[in-house]
């Protein structure tokens, strides 16, 4: 049986006075903020270059059946904008500072910036950029354990979004063929 909850409310009211410009963070948190931030930039210049990307292809998406996806491409955006916005508002909770810089941008993200000729080229690239999301930030959310609850929440809460993207993109490959 579980022992009833208890805390030493003093101790943690002391330690909050006394570290109240730590912010967010407290003895509670567990993780290395130092690399938790720096892998929160590595999703930010993910969630960057996959905003570019799809937004990219919503406005050079040509064709018969372009609309419909062009307006996927564009809500796909949308929520990756979301992401980044989290992630970078995570950042500065953790005391660090999010790196929007174009420069180094390509080489701080997970996927890749590829455009496509048609389509269908389009799509696989979104899925294939999808797919290295759903695999690095699962790798993330096992990394981060019980260390930052919130961070490996936030992360979960991206990867639900990007394994829904995978499932729509894979829906319009098969629709093509």
């Amino acid at each position: 049986m579980k022992q009833p909850f208890k805390a030493d409310l003093k101790a943690i009211q002391k330690r909050a006075r006394e570290k109240m410009m730590d912010g967010a963070v407290t003895d509670a948190y567990k993780a290395d903020r130092k690399q938790v931030i720096a892998v929160l930039n590595e999703v930010l210049a993910t969630e960057i270059v996959c905003i570019l990307r799809y937004r990219n292809h919503y406005y050079c998406a040509k064709g018969i059946n372009a609309d419909p996806i062009a307006q996927e491409f564009l809500t796909h955006a949308n929520e990756e904008q979301m992401h980044a916005d989290w992630v970078s508002v995570r950042i500065n909770q953790l005391g660090g500072t999010p790196n929007w810089s174009p420069e180094g941008l390509a080489t701080r993200s997970h996927a890749k910036y590829a455009e496509g000729d048609t389509l269908k080229e389009m799509i696989k690239e979104d899925l294939v950029a999808e797919r290295i999301a759903i695999q690095t930030y699962s790798e993330i959310i096992r990394w981060l354990e019980n260390d930052d609850p919130t961070t490996r929440r936030m992360i979960e809460d991206i990867l639900k979004e990007e394994e829904h993207h995978a499932d729509d993109l894979a829906g319009m490959l098969e629709e093509m063929d």
